[in-house]
C-alpha cells in the first residue's frame, strides 16, 4: 500500500472516529482522547529509536517538554496558532534530538539509556529555574473557551492531535518501508557487522534521534492549553 493512501486511511478513520466522539455529547471523550493519540505520537516517536535502530531511550519526557516549554516560551513573546507553534516545537526537539545523539550515539546498551535519562534531569534543573516559563511555580496559559467552527477549544486540541497522529504513523510506516528503515534494521539487528559492511550507523543513529525527538516535541507543543 502506497505512504499518502495509508495517510489518506488514516484521515478518513480520524474523520470516524471525530464524528463517533461528537455524536456522544460529552466533550470529555475529546478531553480524554487528546491523551490516547498524545500517546500514540510518544509511542511512535519512540520507536524509531527504541524499536527501529534498538537503542533506549529513557529521555522522551525531556523531548516531550521541549515542545510544551517552547509554546511557553513563544507565547510569552507573541501568541501564534497552535498549527505554528507544533511546527516549532519539532523543530527545536529535533535539534536538540540531534545533539544528544551527537553526545551520547559513541555509547551503547545501558551506558546510552543511563545518558538519555541525564537530558531529562537536566533540562528538568534548567526549567526550574528558568523564570521566563514560570521556575517552579508552573507555566500557565489562558485558552478561549471556544474556536469557530469547532465549538469547545477541546475539540480544536484534539483535531491537532489527531492530525498529528496520523502523520506521526505515516511517517513510521514511510521509515520501516524505505532505505532508511533498513538502515535502521541492521543496526539493531547487528551493529558491529553492519558497520564492517560499510553502513554508516552514526549518520542513520543521528537521522533516529532527530526525528524521534522531533515527533516528540510536537506531541509536547499543544500540551500547555490542554
Amino acid at each position: 500500500m502506497r505512504s499518502d493512501f495509508f495517510l489518506l486511511i488514516c484521515i478518513a478513520a480520524g474523520a470516524v472516529l471525530y464524528a463517533a466522539a461528537a455524536a456522544l455529547g460529552n466533550d470529555y471523550v475529546f478531553f480524554a482522547g487528546y491523551v490516547v493519540l498524545q500517546y500514540v505520537v510518544l509511542s511512535t516517536a519512540w520507536n524509531i529509536l527504541g524499536g527501529y535502530c534498538g537503542y533506549v531511550n529513557f529521555g522522551s519526557a525531556a523531548f516531550f517538554a521541549l515542545g510544551a516549554y517552547s509554546t511557553v516560551a513563544v507565547h510569552k513573546l507573541h501568541p501564534l496558532p497552535i498549527p505554528l507553534l507544533v511546527l516549532v516545537g519539532g523543530v527545536v526537539s529535533g535539534v536538540v534530538g540531534l545533539g544528544m545523539g551527537y553526545l551520547t550515539l559513541r555509547l551503547r546498551g545501558a551506558f546510552f539509556a543511563i545518558a538519555t535519562l541525564a537530558l531529562a534531569v537536566v533540562l528538568q534543573t534548567l526549567v526550574v529555574n528558568w523564570d521566563y516559563v514560570g521556575g517552579s511555580r508552573g507555566a500557565y496559559i489562558v485558552r478561549p473557551e471556544t474556536l469557530a467552527p469547532f465549538g469547545p477549544y477541546i475539540r480544536y486540541l484534539f483535531t491537532v492531535m489527531l492530525l498529528l497522529a496520523a502523520g506521526a504513523v505515516t511517517v513510521a510506516r514511510l521509515i520501516e518501508r524505505s532505505r532508511l528503515g533498513f538502515g535502521f534494521a541492521t543496526i539493531r539487528d547487528d551493529e558491529l557487522a553492519a558497520e564492517a559492511s560499510g553502513v554508516p550507523t552514526l549518520r542513520l543513529k543521528l537521522v533516529a534521534t532527530m526525528i524521534s525527538g522531533a515527533l516528540m516535541g510536537m506531541a509536547g507543543a499543544p500540551f500547555p492549553y490542554y
